[in-house]
């Protein structure tokens, strides 16, 4: 069991590879469904940062180029501008762990997901060009979750893939978040406040793939 975890993920980590550094437009095309997910990774994260910090969500937008909003009033503002780049690094390792371990779960994750998005797309509405993306793509999960068997392989390509890009986009995705976190935190300039975020990111990620792939863990 252990050697087949470590082939799924040496597989997927070549694909993605393959397709995100070769694929030219063919695999910008392909992973075009990963970019708008990481996007609403990120954006659900900054919405999930005031609702636990009391405040509330106005509005969640989701463009077709890959770029996105998020309205939000009241709760504490570090909470919510960190909780679009690090809330999404760690959605996307959950996403990758019950993928790569939790068989069980997997079909019911994707189904949440796709409610969250499809619920998202009408609670937070701002345009119907984001609310047709939103449903399209939790749709698009609940016919992988309900009628194939797929669903722990793109569980684990989805979290993977999102996880990588945050990791390599943190110079340009979380720049806005970073310079509006430099004002309103402060200590640091938003360059260090970059790193600060992407060495939380990347070692979230070696948590978790040391606690995947430690040999006495069982499936």
């Amino acid at each position: 069991m252990q050697n087949q975890l470590h082939f799924r993920f040496l597989a997927i980590l070549l694909v993605y590879g393959l397709l995100k550094f070769l694929g030219g437009s063919f695999g910008t095309l392909l992973l075009y469904p990963v970019t708008l997910l990481v996007t609403f990774l990120h954006e659900f994260g900054h919405a999930m940062g005031a609702i636990l910090t009391g405040g509330s969500v106005e509005g969640l937008q989701i463009n077709s180029d890959g770029s996105g909003y998020t309205t939000t009033r009241g709760g504490s503002p570090g909470i919510v501008l960190m909780g679009g780049y690090l809330g999404s690094a760690v959605l996307g390792n959950i996403l990758f762990r019950i993928g790569a371990r939790h068989h069980h779960l997997a079909q019911a994750t994707l189904l949440v997901m796709a409610a969250f998005m499809g619920l998202a797309g009408l609670v937070w509405f701002e345009s119907f060009e984001s609310t047709v993306i939103l449903w399209v793509f939790a749709l698009s999960l609940g016919f992988i979750a309900l009628r194939t068997r797929a669903d722990q392989d793109v569980l684990m390509f989805l979290g993977l893939a999102a996880v990588l890009y945050i990791i390599q986009d943190f110079n340009v995705g979380p720049s806005s978040d970073l310079a509006m976190y430099e004002k309103v935190v402060g200590l640091f300039s938003a360059k260090v406040w970059m790193y600060v975020w992407l060495g939380l990111a990347a070692l979230l990620f070696y948590w978790n793939l040391s606690g995947l792939f430690r040999k006495n863990r069982t499936a």
